[in-house]
């Protein structure tokens, strides 16, 4: 259901589709179903071009003669047996209207109708591969029936009789036989074929009734290969049956393919004729007037008859419109035959040999459409046109027009021409970041966190050697690179953490002190390292620190040294060095606070911890002594 949904959207063209939706909004008034039957859901499934349009009703077709014409139906044609109503719509629309009917055969070729539903209308028809209907119906749209499996046949490209008796109870069947192969180049089943020999032989044919065969002769004219149809019909015997006197013999090919040639000319332009009125006089170019005069008056559709005869006189006026004062620019004269009828286009283009009416045409295939070629679209981006602009097509039409008939040359003059199309510029898009207050804060904090590891590092690498080194050094440190804010104090606490993971090593070399009176042995490089009093002095001073964060690494490697070293050896005689010693024992309490981020609780142990130095500091001139 949901491809044939997509073929009906796509497969039909825009006025065959205009076609249906006015057809169905008549039926749906009247009380009635729609169903789209015959060729047209054979050509669709099939794949190939839509030609006309046959639909089905579950009631009487002929009351919806009036209704249709006011709906925009030209009415060419009916059929009382069949209830069938004919009408062309704009487009070169044909349609076919008829009711849904049953049908018996009491003798061969004498049918009696009466009304039936879809089913039983499908099951009546000629070949399994016209046995279909698809529903035009509210809720149920695009719904296919095919109840004899018409489907497969269609992709084995065979007919298939859909009765055993089909040829016998319509001899018309047997033509159309031939017409469909001789188009679709399909062949016949195989008991089929057998059936069609039959009939042959027995001449079936014979029986054939007056409004078929007037019938299957307009059919020819509906043709896109009429030539081709008539010898296939000739070479099967049925033109004997039809009209004898008319064959391939009596065409004029050559127009024939030159009208073709015309054809595909104008489809490439986007006009699409019906080139079937204009092709009959060609296919009937040889016979006698009486014969066509006869031939006409068997078609069932009369107005296809006064659409022929008018024709030539609708070629003719258009080419002097044409060649007109008001068609003089090509723009105009474009215009002009998009907005005339297909048909009389055509007419003008094939008949009307005058120079300036044939050298007009040859600008409007050649020469006019390259000027769709110098339609500015990158400068139109540039000035915000944009395909979802409302009247965006209208306004590439208008371009085309100028640029047509060459008002637009220059790159300036086009601008020119689209600025009052162009939209305003849009605001400014609005900046939800934050303020860039705090991301300088972070961007601080993210510096200094890796200096304060620079220095806890290089602190660490100084203890390994042998130099102890308090909590308040690397709070100092910490205090000397932290910013102002108190803020980004916190993204500073991974350096405290790592020296946290130094501090056994710290522990390490303060506790043991005593026992390492072995590690003092190597006194040599300690007198290096004795100018103690200007290490003193820059010990003492502190909070020069922040400003220079360079020298404040070796001023805290000096002041280390020559305590560490020199307190190493009086460790047991004085007892200020075991104070300070436990001064530092209440720093573990201060050291769990670490990862709660609050390095202000170090700033308590800073006091306990100069005693330390002070008493390291007296005891240097002891060891002079």
């Amino acid at each position: 259901m949901a491809d044939y949904i997509y073929l009906l959207e796509n497969r039909l063209s825009a006025n065959q589709k205009d076609a249906l939706e006015k057809i169905k909004a008549v039926v749906r008034e009247r009380g009635m179903t729609l169903f789209l039957v015959g060729g047209a859901v054979r050509d669709l499934t099939a794949g190939t071009s839509v030609r006309d349009l046959d639909v089905a009703v579950q009631g009487n077709a002929l009351k919806l003669k009036k209704d249709i014409q006011k709906a925009g139906g030209t009415f060419s044609g009916e059929y009382e047996p069949t209830q069938s109503l004919f009408f062309d719509f704009p487009g070169s629309v044909r349609v076919e209207i008829s009711s849904t009917l049953g049908v018996t055969y009491p003798k061969p070729a004498k049918p009696v109708y009466k009304p039936a539903n879809i089913l039983e209308d499908l099951r009546r028809r000629d070949f399994t591969a016209n046995a279909m209907a698809l529903s035009l119906n509210e809720g149920s749209w695009g719904l296919l029936m095919d109840p004899l499996n018409g489907v497969a046949d269609i992709e084995n490209r065979e007919l298939r009789l859909v009765s055993n008796y089909g040829f016998i109870e319509d001899p018309s069947r047997l033509v159309r036989a031939a017409r469909l192969s001789s188009r679709l180049g399909w062949q016949l089943e195989e008991r089929t074929r057998a059936r069609y020999e039959t009939a042959k032989e027995e001449d079936y044919i014979a029986n054939l009734p007056a409004w078929y065969r007037g019938y299957e002769l307009e059919e020819i004219a509906y043709e896109e290969d009429g030539l081709r149809v008539l010898r296939h019909l000739e070479n099967e015997g049925w033109m004997k049956a039809l009209m004898p006197a008319w064959g391939p013999k009596v065409v004029n090919a050559t127009a024939l393919d030159d009208l073709r040639d015309k054809v595909g000319v104008l489809q490439l332009q986007g006009i699409f004729p019906d080139a079937s009125a204009i092709a009959f006089p060609l296919l009937t170019a040889k016979l006698t007037p009486k014969d066509v005069a006869t031939l006409k008056h068997g078609f069932p559709r009369q107005a296809f008859v006064e659409a022929i005869d008018g024709m030539e006189a609708q070629g003719k006026a258009l080419a002097t419109e044409f060649t007109g004062k008001s068609a003089a620019a090509p723009s105009a004269a474009w215009k002009l035959l998009h907005a005339a009828k297909p048909e009389a286009v055509l007419q003008m283009v094939f008949a009307v040999k005058s120079g300036s009416v044939q050298n007009k045409f040859k600008a409007f295939t050649a020469e006019w459409p390259q000027a769709r070629l110098k339609i500015p679209y990158a400068l139109m981006l540039e000035m915000r046109i944009t395909p979802d602009l409302p009247g965006y097509d209208e306004l590439v039409e208008k371009l085309f027009f100028e640029l047509m008939d060459g008002k637009l040359s220059t790159v300036e003059e086009m601008k020119a021409y689209l600025e009052p199309y162009s939209p305003p510029a849009p605001p400014p898009p609005v900046n939800l970041r934050r303020p860039r207050a705090a991301k300088k804060e972070s961007k601080r904090a993210k510096k200094a966190a890796p200096i304060v590891e620079e220095v806890a590092d290089e602190l660490i690498a100084s203890g390994d050697a042998g130099i102890e080194i308090g909590d308040e050094d690397l709070i100092d440190a910490e205090a000397a690179l932290e910013p102002v804010k108190a803020a980004p104090a916190k993204k500073a606490a991974p350096a405290e953490v790592k020296a946290a993971e130094h501090a056994p090593a710290k522990k390490a070399a303060a506790a043991p002190a005593p026992p390492k009176k072995p590690a003092a042995a190597p006194a040599a490089p300690a007198k290096k390292a004795a100018p103690a009093p200007p290490v003193k002095a820059a010990a003492k001073k502190p909070a020069p620190l922040p400003a220079k964060k360079a020298p404040a690494k070796p001023e805290v490697r000096k002041p280390a040294p020559a305590p560490a070293k020199k307190a190493a050896v009086p460790a047991k005689k004085t007892a200020p060095v075991k104070h300070a010693a436990g001064a530092k024992k209440p720093a573990p309490p201060a050291k769990k606070t670490v990862p709660a981020k609050k390095p202000v609780a170090h700033k308590p142990a800073k006091p306990a911890a100069k005693p330390a130095k002070k008493a390291a500091a007296k005891k240097a001139p002891a060891k002079k002594r």
